[in-house]
């Protein structure tokens, strides 16, 4: 009972300290933006309200969910093994290529164009994804180092493949060929781009927790990143659980590619790295590795986005000042001092009722 006690008390503890890092970094930015512009209550008025005032603007927030969402559930399941890879980067950039090869190459019916693409997508992404995996098992290379090598490796290596096989050249700017029609997904609401990808994304989100909390393999995934060495003692194969995890992982992000590719875009036109791994971190951080606070981080980066988007076109702030936003709820959520002396305060009073409790059977 004090066992259960305990762990729903420090939840909400981590649940506490998260609001307490946004909202100091809001607080912050509010701070620069009265020191710093000549219509202060105008700008933070477009950043808290603008989303809400059209339908436009909230449907941009959940069009920008999507991508967010896929990121951040591959680094949840890759920090449950306590595996630091970057390799959703990689993963999210060549399942866009390999959907943009598929979108311009085949000629499929409208439901199986997209679902072909999304599967093969998901393959390459797993593939990418359990090399680090691969190198620090074999030859002890730092998973984080080498991670991040390879995102460059595979972004150059999609630019090349897009360049000589698929570039349009015609277009007035780096471009592929423009995407066969059957390989987009539907509107969701008419008026706006928000597409089936949402529905995709929240499918992920329910197997993702699924997968981590309701499933024996979720559970070898959580026993290797809590203790390797005694999950390997209990006789679970660690080996295969942290291979399985990244390929599912990268698969993940490589699926986040192709989805996006299907429902914002109608050729490759990426001449740069989207970088949407760091924005993962964000996300994982934010949902404390947990599939099922994803959409809601998601939704809170995204809001804050568009808010600074709509504040930048009517005031004099610039839409930077969410980069503070998010480098200071980084550099809170991540610092372990961060009102610990209230969590070591709960944990000596909870440790302290357990010692009662045990003194009490014993009598």
């Amino acid at each position: 009972m004090i066992k259960e006690k305990s762990k729903i008390e420090l939840n909400l503890f981590d649940k506490f300290r998260t609001i307490m890092a946004i909202l100091i970094a809001l607080l912050v930015s509010t701070i620069i933006i009265f020191a710093t512009s000549k219509m202060p209550a105008a700008a933070i008025g477009s950043l808290i309200f603008g989303p809400l005032e059209k339908l436009r603007y909230f449907s941009n927030i959940l069009e920008m969910m999507i991508p967010l969402v896929f990121t951040g559930l591959s680094l949840c399941i890759t920090y449950q093994a306590r595996y630091f890879s970057f390799g959703a980067d990689g993963c999210f950039y060549m399942g866009a290529v390999v959907a943009s090869f598929i979108a311009v190459r085949l000629a499929l019916p409208s439901i199986v164009h997209p679902l072909f693409a999304l599967i093969i997508a998901g393959v390459v992404g797993g593939i990418i994804g359990i090399i680090p995996a691969i190198l620090k098992i074999k030859w002890k290379a730092h998973e984080l180092v080498s991670s991040l090598m390879l995102n460059y490796v595979f972004y150059f290596f999609g630019l090349y493949l897009i360049s000589y096989y698929l570039r349009d050249p015609k277009a007035g700017q780096f471009s592929s060929y423009t995407f066969n029609s059957t390989f987009s997904f539907p509107i969701l609401i008419q008026g706006t781009r928000l597409h089936l990808g949402f529905i995709i994304a929240i499918i992920a989100v329910i197997l993702c927790y699924v997968y981590i909390y309701k499933t024996k393999w979720g559970y070898e995934v959580r026993a290797v990143g809590d203790n390797q060495k005694f999950a390997k003692y209990v006789g679970i194969n660690t080996i295969k659980v942290i291979l399985v995890s990244q390929f599912i992982a990268g698969a993940i992000a490589g699926i986040g590619g192709a989805v996006e590719m299907s429902g914002m875009y109608t050729s490759f036109s990426w001449d740069t790295d989207p970088s949407y791994v760091w924005d993962g971190v964000i996300i994982a951080l934010l949902a404390k590795d947990n599939p099922k606070n994803v959409p809601l981080a998601a939704f809170f980066l995204s809001y804050i986005r568009v808010g600074a988007d709509i504040m930048s076109r009517r005031s004099d702030v610039s839409s930077q000042i969410i980069s503070i936003i998010q480098g200071i709820m980084i550099l809170l959520i991540a610092a372990e001092r961060f009102l610990s002396y209230l969590k070591e305060k709960k944990e000596n009073k909870l440790a302290k009722e357990k010692y009662l409790s045990s003194k009490k059977e014993v009598v």
